[in-house]
């Protein structure tokens, strides 16, 4: 075996989420700025709900007070049993069904919503003991929930949803929408 095969060449491996993951966006959610959350779904049609990069609660100097999946009196999504290979019992949403609500220590309140329709495997319960997680790497530990959306509507979900391309060039007009208006004279 040679040597030279194995060399690294300075290039950082893929993360796994880069690797095995599709990104997908929906911005704006509910009408709501910059309320972005990204959906990653492998091959498998497992879909991890987490929040896009440029979601408020990102951003530096915020700070989490408390994460609430009780999402009404007779719903909480930490109630959520599943079980067998089908996923019997999990908690069937649909794409604007809220999956748990965050408040900041200024007061601010952000509902994160499922995106897609499928059934509720799981919900992050790692981000209520530690919070942090969902600042610190909210595409990996700081994951919101997981969904397995229906195998007929598996093709079809990303339908509503923006490609990585599509999110980035969104993202830009926004930038570039806020300078001309921090430029523009008064």
């Amino acid at each position: 075996m040679d040597d030279e095969e194995h060399k690294n060449d300075g290039a950082a491996a893929p993360s796994v989420i880069d690797r095995y993951y599709t990104r997908w966006y929906r911005a704006d959610m509910k009408g709501n700025p910059c309320e972005d959350h990204c959906i990653l779904q492998h091959s498998n049609r497992i879909c991890v709900i987490t929040l896009a990069e440029t979601h408020p609660l990102l951003e530096k100097g915020r700070s989490i007070a408390k994460i609430n999946y009780q999402i009404s009196n007779a719903c909480s999504r930490l109630n959520n049993k599943v079980s067998g290979k089908s996923k019997r019992g999990g908690q069937f949403l649909t794409e604007f069904a809220p999956l748990c609500r965050i408040t900041c220590t200024d007061q601010t309140q952000f509902t994160v919503y499922s995106c897609i329709r499928g059934r509720l495997l799981e919900v992050n319960e790692n981000i209520l003991e530690r919070p942090g997680l969902l600042q610190e790497k909210p595409s990996t530990e700081g994951y919101i929930a997981v969904i397995l959306p229906k195998f007929e509507e598996s093709k079809s979900i990303t339908e509503n949803l923006l490609s990585r391309d599509d999110f980035d060039k969104l993202v830009a007009g926004r930038a570039a929408a806020q300078t001309t208006e921090v430029t523009r004279p008064s």
